[in-house]
């Protein structure tokens, strides 16, 4: 069984989300990497661009297929992660670290899963 971490949000479409420092940092599940494949490809919201919860934000593309990225909250994009744009290979690396996508500035929550709600969705 894959450990999905305790302290995180999910979403059905298995983004993660931190929301410990304020802003909300967002990225993609080990779940999502391992089925993805290696990730080539990242597109990501501009800084400054407004995102949507449960709307199509960016994308991701792999050596298996193409995917789209949601927006698992409302709000101001204030930081995208260039190293992982730069590097995409740190997405399947460390999904949960170095592998971060961009950060938001939450104006409201989109619907979320905890980590025992999303442990089950994906078991």
């Amino acid at each position: 069984m894959m450990s999905v971490p305790t302290n995180l949000n999910y979403t059905a479409e298995h983004e993660w989300l931190d929301t410990t420092s304020g802003t909300a940092t967002v990225g993609i599940t080990l779940y999502a990497a391992d089925a993805l494949g290696d990730v080539v490809f990242v597109k990501l919201p501009d800084i400054g661009s407004s995102v949507t919860a449960g709307q199509v934000c960016g994308e991701l593309e792999s050596t298996k297929s193409l995917s789209d990225l949601y927006a698992p909250v409302t709000g101001k994009v204030v930081e995208t992660n260039l190293a992982a744009v730069e590097n995409p290979a740190m997405i399947n690396q460390d999904p949960y670290g170095a592998g971060w996508l961009f950060k938001v500035e939450i104006a409201s929550l989109g619907s979320l899963l905890t980590a025992q709600e999303y442990q089950a969705q994906i078991s």
